[in-house]
């Protein structure tokens, strides 16, 4: 490194000098930003996850779950890319991987214990159905071959510098902070590690009459360096503080003050701090208004700089949050520290504290210190090693002989290359078959054990995989076969009475004006026809009940209503929940209608909860030979109408829709060889989905029929997830039929409810405990049984501050 000019309270002398580490540093982070947000698409500067659109309808398996740990740990600079089904924006400020796998339930127990999780379902915005993998989850993280990146593995890299690593992968920096560079706050000292170094703390003992900085709870990487250093006299009291210096993150003096100690003093310690009796004589300036004027000085993000800070800010009797400590970025072996002096004259190569100046100057090491933090950041922790690996360390490295045996290879697997890397890694459940230390398993029987030894560690893990496996114990296919049941129970309504002779083609026709219908059962006796019919979505349902209800066929009038179900009690409120979810939060669902509109039908439309002004609709049924006869409503038989046409496309609907605002995306679902004729609208904002649903009247001149959205947009039907096992079992229809009729499993469901409740309490306490900056991954493992898979679901959030 070249060396730079010499620093002091006057900022023009560094302005004709090279560029600071920290400069250098800031013009890199702000091109590598801007890199950033075209590739993704994504201004903020948080980490975040989101699922790509086209795989948004498809379940990922356990290889491309391990895509995305290995891309949130490893990321670009390991040579990994971003996963090929979702993107991981600012990877770099990912500060941990959590995995949390829940054995025994599937995507189906989410959704019908919906009510019971409440924060799984509204703290994490992205879910993706998930394939039970044949393998056990567990082994399959740890032991998962990281991927090869441009024609060449991990271990490859490692290897081209092979002879260099085996004198790192053991060195003090690169076992602390790993080979990676990272941002600032990935140096800033943790509370345990000012605890073990004796700095101030808020709330410890001895520190009562300490003074606090206004600091935020955490920082981030482009939050604000402030150098600090400070000199000291020998009083009756001990040392105390003589003067204080603070240089800002461009090297400029923001603070200089001479401070007169409040004891009275037995030794300037002039040879050290460069203080004189003569220097002290007009001071009047105390203890008291140089933290008054810190605590001005510095912003709330503000991140201090300095060697050995622990003993700075105990002159000052001052408490701040957030420090880096360069004794203890530059360290040594078994707990020896380099002097400043060394650090400047080697890193920086420029010479501080000379014999011939009287003492030390504080400013000058303030400004040391300050680009020691800068340059360790900028260039990363492996290379500073590999250029001071001699002079400061006095490693050298030996070359190998030839007649020496080859070094094996490293290991590919992902747990492997982070321990390797400095990161640490952690199993806490059941025993499992994973190859990992002693001390980075720990085995428990029941959920609240694991949870309580998760908690119980004193610093997070890079990557921690939990297991909750006590809910396994109380699977059974039987209950998961009613739990498929009691989901299909919501998209099913039934109508009637029908005229005589009405037959099930004419109860679809009538009824696919609501959405595609999936099955229908005709239920008739002697004098009456009435019909069951199971929507493939729950919005379809929804529409029938507030559109068919009360419409009147060839005279008579049929009703439109929901079975009464054990499983239906709650409905109204499940129906509630998923419209406030998320995941929903601006979409809506529409179809486009075969038939026109005219008024007749008062349909109050429900958003968010609540009713909405009555909206007045009516359908006229086209009349053709053996279809529909004519309809009446009110009494008067309707004409009938010119049929428009019904299929969607995208640029109709973005032509229609974007009125009432910006359309972020149209998703049409087709059967392969069909035309669309319903789907999801998703506005950018709730205010165009609000402004949508107030307009609906309006939209039904157009023959759109439209309703909040209910079904998750990866789940493209409700019966999907069902349909493995119910529409190909001839017992489970009778086995329904017991269950609706014999309330005996009352009992095992509210158990069921309760332990999903409690399951969830777990998870939210677990999530709070994880650090800012964590990818926390929830996997509902799933099901493979004699009828087929029955999907999981992973639930993916990356926390975010307070």
């Amino acid at each position: 490194m070249e060396p730079s000019a010499a620093a002091g309270c006057n900022g023009k002398k560094r302005k004709n000098t090279a560029p600071t580490a920290h400069e250098e540093a800031k013009r890199l982070k702000i091109g590598q930003e801007s890199e950033e947000t075209p590739e993704y698409g994504h201004s903020s500067r948080s980490p975040q996850i989101s699922v790509l659109l086209d795989r948004l309808q498809q379940p990922i398996t356990l290889n491309e779950l391990t895509e995305l740990l290995h891309y949130a740990a490893l990321g670009k600079t390991g040579g990994i890319k971003q996963p090929s089904w979702c993107c991981l924006h600012h990877q770099r400020k990912i500060k941990a991987v959590n995995v949390v796998i829940v054995e025994g339930l599937t995507q189906s127990h989410f959704y019908k214990h919906y009510l019971s999780l409440q924060h799984l379902r509204t703290n994490y915005t992205t879910r993706v159905t998930f394939t039970p993998s044949p393998t056990g989850l567990v082994s399959g993280i740890f032991s998962s071959e990281v991927p090869k990146s441009d024609g060449t593995s991990f271990s490859q890299r490692q290897s081209e510098s092979s002879k260099l690593d085996k004198a790192l992968w053991c060195h003090p920096v690169i076992t602390k902070f790993g080979t990676q560079k990272r941002g600032l706050t990935a140096y800033v000292l943790t509370e345990e590690e000012m605890i073990k170094r004796h700095y101030p703390l808020k709330g410890m003992p001895g520190f009562e009459e300490f003074v606090c900085t206004d600091s935020v709870d955490s920082v981030t990487d482009s939050s604000p360096l402030y150098g600090l250093d400070c000199e000291m006299c020998l009083t009756e009291k001990g040392n105390e503080l003589a003067r204080v210096s603070v240089v800002d993150s461009d090297g400029n003096c923001v603070l200089d003050e001479l401070v007169k100690p409040q004891n009275r003093i037995l030794n300037y310690l002039t040879r050290f701090s460069g203080i004189t009796a003569a220097m002290l004589r007009p001071v009047k300036t105390t203890l008291r208004d140089v933290q008054v004027k810190l605590r001005t000085l510095l912003p709330s993000d503000a991140v201090l700089v300095g060697h050995s800070l622990n003993n700075d800010l105990m002159a000052l009797k001052l408490i701040h949050q957030h420090v880096i400590d360069t004794s203890l970025l530059y360290r040594r072996e078994f707990g020896q520290r380099f002097k400043l002096k060394v650090l400047a004259e080697t890193v920086l190569k420029r010479q501080i504290q000379t014999e011939e100046k009287r003492g030390h100057n504080p400013i000058e090491d303030a400004v040391a210190a300050l680009e020691l933090a800068e340059y360790f950041i900028k260039t990363g922790p492996r290379q500073v090693v590999e250029l001071h690996l001699e002079e400061l360390w006095g490693y050298t490295i030996v070359e190998e002989s030839t007649d020496c045996a080859p070094a094996p290879t490293p290991s590919l697997r992902f747990s492997d290359i982070l321990q390797t890397l400095g990161r640490s890694v952690a199993f806490i459940g059941k025993r499992s078959d994973i190859t990992l230390d002693p001390s980075n398993q720990l085995w428990h029987s029941s959920d609240k054990e694991v949870l309580a030894s998760f908690r119980r560690q004193t610093k997070c893990p890079f990557l921690s995989v939990l297991q909750f496996s006590s809910l396994s114990d109380h699977y059974q296919e039987r209950q998961h076969q009613r739990v498929c049941a009691n989901l299909r129970d919501m998209c099913v309504v039934f109508a009637g009475p029908f005229p005589a002779g009405f037959s099930e083609r004419e109860v679809r026709r009538l009824f696919c004006c609501c959405g595609p219908v999936q099955k229908i059962k005709m239920l008739q006796t002697t004098v009456r026809v009435h019909a069951e019919v199971e929507f493939e979505l729950l919005e379809g349902a929804m529409l029938a009940l507030k559109t068919l209800n009360g419409l009147n066929v060839q005279g008579q009038s049929i009703k439109v209503q929901r079975p009464v179900y054990e499983s239906t009690l709650d409905l109204d409120l499940t129906l509630d929940a998923l419209m406030a979810d998320s995941l929903n939060a601006s979409h809506i669902y529409a179809v486009k209608l075969k038939s026109s509109m005219v008024e007749g039908i008062h349909t109050p439309v429900r958003v968010n909860g609540h009713t909405s002004e009555a909206k007045s609709l009516d359908i006229t049924l086209v009349k053709s030979a053996n279809r529909l006869p004519p309809a009446k409503v009110n009494g008067q038989q309707l004409q009938p109408a010119t049929t428009t046409k019904s299929k969607l496309s995208e640029e109709m609907v973005r032509e229609t829709f974007g009125h009432f605002g910006s359309v972020e995306r149209v998703v049409l679902p087709a059967k392969h060889g069909k035309h669309a004729r319903h789907g999801y609208i998703k506005f950018e904002s709730s205010e165009g989905k609000h402004a949508a649903l107030s307009s609906s009247k309006d939209l039904l001149k157009e023959n759109y029929l439209i309703c909040p959205s209910l079904t998750p947009p990866h789940l493209p039907s409700w019966a999907a997830m069902t349909t493995p096992i119910t529409m190909e079992d001839p017992d489970m229809e009778a086995a329904e039929d017991e269950e609706r009729t014999h309330m005996h499993n009352r009992s095992q469901d509210q158990e069921m409810d309760l332990m999903m409740g409690k399951l969830d309490r777990r998870l939210r306490k677990l999530f709070r405990s994880l650090p800012e900056g964590t990818l926390s991954v929830v996997v509902l493992r799933g099901h493979t049984s004699a009828h087929g898979q029955l999907p999981g679901l992973c639930l993916m959030e990356v926390k975010q501050g307070s």
